[in-house]
């Protein structure tokens, strides 16, 4: 029986020839993760195995969450980082004006790759498979071992083949995609199982769709989120990843538990209602309007160049609704410059939007746009649990940048054609 894309790079990782579902195993890591929320127990956890740092340049400690600082604890949180990152001179720790929301920035600066196996103390590290990799969120102590170590231990994932047909439409992203596909299988659907994306569709979509599908992985419970090695990924990684890659491919015969099938050219726009990503709807079947009181577009979801342009040329002559407050924040410095460079940042202002340094802030209810009792809030972030944004009794509704935008400008949960 062959192996799927999950299954060969565990099985590489782990210096055998072939794995299968269930099978536990002990990997060499290409790269580990953490932020300034769980770098600080990690370390405390680290100090207690007396071992220098396993290798620094395989160590990524990105400051994004509550930074730049917003109190006294999230700074304490910061030094801690900084510290241990000095300390054990890592190579890739970024400081505040160098750094951007992590699973933006390891993608953008070709830290990670094809066929690399990645683990970080997030949920969203599962992101990285949209490069054709396997990476996915790990607790504290298994961070701690992993710095100290270079090694983790998994249990092979069953895996579910998401087959992708059809053409994708104007005003259609990966998030709806995502969405789409969540909403058919739920939030447990994938329970440590592996998303592997194939089929004709995948070449529709471009990297910031894929990183926005693999990103959201974890919301259907999925271990990991895989897309093939294809033309767009060769066009992404190259000049971006310096050491050497090896891509993975599913043989013909790999084995899957499951097979969903999404026609691209029968996807609408779609919004996620409170309060899990499952519970979605296409914006036309919605119904009553819904006001909304704001609007989130960024997020290591949607934070990239491409998400800012779309909802630049939507709001480009237009102008926010003047009940709703608009939050753009660029994913990195570099998408901040391009999208400057590019007139994004200045339609964005005169539209009335607040424009915000890279920060992870209001997708986990930290800073920069939390909701009172009672507010409804569009976002581009990737979970809208009771309280994720603010008060228990505020409601956030998930979308695409082409909902979020149209949505900032009339007020109410809206598709981008209603305001072509």
């Amino acid at each position: 029986m062959g192996m799927n894309m999950s299954e060969k790079i565990l099985a590489k990782h782990a210096g055998l020839e072939s794995v299968e579902p269930g099978q536990l195993i002990t990997c060499k890591l290409d790269m580990v993760l953490a932020n300034d929320v769980t770098a600080p127990p990690s370390i405390k956890e680290f100090e207690k195995i007396g071992k220098p740092v396993f290798d620094r340049e395989k160590i990524a400690l990105i400051p994004d969450h509550f930074q730049p600082a917003k109190d006294i604890k999230s700074a304490d949180l910061a030094k801690s980082v900084r510290d241990f990152s000095r300390k054990h001179n890592l190579v890739n720790y970024f400081e505040a004006g160098r750094v951007g929301i992590e699973h933006v920035i390891l993608p953008e600066m070709g830290i990670v790759g094809p066929g690399m196996l990645t683990i970080g103390a997030d949920s969203h590290t599962c992101t990285y498979g949209a490069v054709n990799g396997f990476s996915t969120g790990v607790g504290t102590t298994d961070l701690a071992v992993a710095m100290a170590t270079g090694e983790a231990w998994f249990k092979v994932p069953e895996a579910i083949n998401v087959h992708l047909v059809g053409r994708k439409p104007k005003n259609i992203n990966g998030k709806d995609v995502i969405l789409t596909l969540i909403g058919k299988i739920g939030v447990d659907g994938a329970l440590y199982k592996s998303l592997e994306f194939t089929g004709p569709g995948v070449a529709e979509l471009s990297m910031t769709d894929r990183l926005t599908i693999s990103n959201m992985a974890i919301e259907a419970g999925g271990k990991a989120g895989i897309f093939p090695f294809d033309e767009v990924t060769k066009a992404y990684v190259e000049g971006r990843v310096k050491k050497p890659y090896e891509p993975v491919a599913a043989d013909e015969d790999a084995k899957y538990c499951q097979t969903v099938e999404i026609d691209l050219g029968k996807l609408k726009s779609v919004v996620a209602f409170p309060h899990l990503p499952g519970n979605t709807k296409a914006v036309e079947d919605i119904g009553e309007a819904i006001q909304i009181d704001q609007v989130v577009i960024g997020s290591c979801t949607n934070g990239r160049l491409e998400d800012m342009e779309i909802a630049a040329e939507i709001l480009r002559n237009r102008k926010v609704h003047e009940k709703v407050r608009c939050i753009v924040i660029p994913g990195s410095q570099w998408v901040y410059k391009e999208a400057m460079k590019r007139g994004y940042l200045e339609i964005f202002i005169d539209a009335g939007c607040v424009v915000s340094t890279p920060t992870c802030g209001p997708c986990l209810g930290g800073y920069m746009g939390i909701l009172s009792a009672g507010e409804k809030c569009v976002s581009t972030t990737n979970r809208n649990f009771r309280g994720r944004m603010g008060h228990v009794d505020s409601e956030v509704y998930l979308a695409g940048p082409h909902v979020a935008a149209a949505s900032a400008i009339l007020g109410r949960i809206a598709a981008p054609e209603e305001v072509e």
